[in-house]
């Protein structure tokens, strides 16, 4: 038995929705459960910062015109299977947990108690669904589901926690047995305690990934700093497969303050009326869309306002929320309201300045409707993981409740297999051997790290960005793939560190999306592909305060 190890039933990388969802479920179906972040609080998620909402069911809904929506989003190349499993099941299980169960607070109708809850619109959906807290829906949901699972002893959750690979038997085991089983299986991860400094083994029955997204290895980005694609790119050293690369979707609105990360400005802004224009005061929306407008699906409107910039030479275009939204401003998004108060903008009275960011990935960890990846006793849900349901481009609002969904259905899944026996025999489990420590020059220097992350960044927001050219791919993925033979050097020779492992799954990630693009000549949703001639070639030259 290695030195440096622990062993559970169930082990969970991540503590967001997707994650946090299936910790609860597996706990309360008696199984141990291990549940990991790399922040020093697991509240610190992509879902905590969740402004819109999540999809409920409004008023002459149905799952069939739930299905239309989603598939015309995604432009027709959704999982069929899945664009119909949520719809069937999605609302359903928002009621039994997140309402019944955990009594999470959604804003209700003015007056209104019970489930007479207001319900919003967001971009290319058909009629008001979305269930809502103010502008800070994420945090009301995370928060209800920390607290259950900090009241429930059989759930560790270990903080400060850096998963560095996946542990299969095939490549970890020392029993000579392991290297005949005909399906190679995932038994837990490698991690690296930032505390101790030391690299243990979670040995598990069955492994969750619910790491999230890879926004941050974009310039611009709505993502937690070092969300960068680690379960992703573990998956497929693994041997999962990973489907869908090339679709990233870009949030058409967040707030641009030079020197400040991207503070994300709720498509529900656009759903209570608010409108796009470009500096000389145009609403262009109705050129680009004249059916939807502003609440034209994201894909389109990212491209519309990445136009402007370039045939205007602008590095931004404005919101106008103060002229449309009816709601009291500070009351409906007081999040919101207060960010852009303390950078000096008063939208109760002024436009805010809003540039596109990388938000969702809709790409990931391919995955069945129960969760289950290609590798056995490795599961992936949430945004790490492609479950098709997206197609080439997410519906607002669906991304809270895949998460929910797919972290319900999972943890049940695993449920059965451990009772019923379906696990790794103790004798095998023990077999698994200690971390190799990486190499032992003290060479990691912050800046050297600082200067490749800029060189990451810049690449995918101009080569692999909103708008992509065949051209511009091909210098991206030369650069990256020249950038990551020296990273992986760096990373064998110096000793393992947070920093280290997220630089080297980060490169990784970045030359996935960008091969995947480069492959896909069909220019379809958020993979948009241009073939310039005479048009403007890039976006106005960068600042150094531009950087995020």
């Amino acid at each position: 038995m290695p030195d440096l190890y622990r062993e559970t039933e169930c082990l969970i990388i991540g503590t967001g929705i997707a994650g946090a969802t299936c910790a609860y479920i597996a706990a309360k179906s008696g199984l141990r459960v291990c549940l990991l972040t790399k922040r020093s609080d697991p509240s610190i998620t992509n879902t905590n910062s969740a402004q819109g909402g999540i999809v409920y069911t409004g008023q002459n809904d149905s799952p069939e015109l739930l299905r239309r929506d989603i598939l015309a989003a995604g432009r027709h190349v959704n999982s069929v299977e899945a664009v119909e499993f949520l719809s069937q099941n999605g609302p359903r299980i928002v009621k039994e947990v997140l309402i019944d169960d955990l009594k999470v607070n959604f804003t209700h109708l003015k007056g209104a108690e019970d489930e007479n809850y207001d319900l919003t619109r967001e971009g290319a959906h058909s009629i008001n669904r979305i269930l809502y807290s103010a502008d800070h829906t994420g945090q009301e949901i995370e928060k209800s589901l920390i607290e259950a699972l900090r009241k429930m002893s059989n759930v560790e959750i270990v903080t400060h926690a850096t998963v560095t690979d996946l542990i299969t038997l095939h490549h970890h085991s020392t029993d000579i047995q392991a290297r005949y089983l005909l399906e190679d299986r995932c038994a837990g991860a490698y991690v690296f305690m930032e505390r101790s400094k030391e690299v243990v083994a979670i040995l598990a029955q069955y492994t969750v990934l619910a790491t999230g997204g890879l926004g941050d290895i974009f310039l611009h980005s709505t993502n937690q700093k070092g969300t960068v694609g680690d379960g992703i790119v573990m998956a497929m050293r693994a041997g999962a497969n990973v489907i869908n690369m090339e679709y990233m979707q870009f949030h058409p609105t967040t707030l641009y303050v030079p020197g400040t990360r991207r503070f994300l400005l709720s498509e529900a802004l656009r759903g209570e009326g608010a409108r796009l224009m470009n500096l000389r005061g145009e609403y262009f929306m109705d050129k680009y869309n004249p059916t939807l407008r502003d609440l034209a699906p994201r894909d389109e409107v990212a491209v519309a306002i990445w136009d402007e910039m370039i045939e205007n030479s602008e590095r931004h275009v404005l919101l106008d929320i103060a002229n449309f939204v009816k709601e009291d401003i500070p009351t409906r998004f007081p999040s919101i309201y207060a960010t852009c108060m303390q950078a000096g903008i008063d939208i109760t009275k002024e436009p805010a300045p809003v540039v596109p960011g990388a938000h969702y990935f809709c790409g990931g960890v391919h995955v069945n409707s129960l969760g289950r990846t290609t590798l056995n006793g490795l599961y992936a849900v949430g945004e790490v993981s492609c479950t098709g349901l997206h197609g080439a481009n997410r519906l607002a609002s669906t991304s809270l409740l895949e998460g929910l969904v797919w972290g319900y259905y999972a943890a049940r899944d695993i449920a059965v297999k451990v009772h019923t026996g379906e696990t790794i025999g103790l004798s095998m489990l023990k077999s698994v051997r200690d971390w190799i420590p990486t190499g032992k020059v003290e060479n990691e220097d912050p800046a050297l790290i600082a200067q490749d992350w800029m060189s990451i960044k810049s690449t995918m927001w101009n080569y692999v960005g909103i708008v992509r050219t065949r051209q511009r791919l091909k210098i991206a993925i030369e650069d990256l793939r020249h950038m990551y033979l020296r990273i992986e050097e760096f990373y064998r020779e110096t000793p393992v560190s947070k920093d280290i492992i997220s630089l080297f799954h980060g490169t990784q990630a970045a030359i996935l999306v960008a091969d995947a693009a480069f492959r896909n000549r069909n220019s379809i949703g958020c993979h948009f592909l241009r073939d310039y001639k005479d048009a403007p070639q890039s976006y106005p030259a960068m600042r150094h305060n531009d950087i995020n």
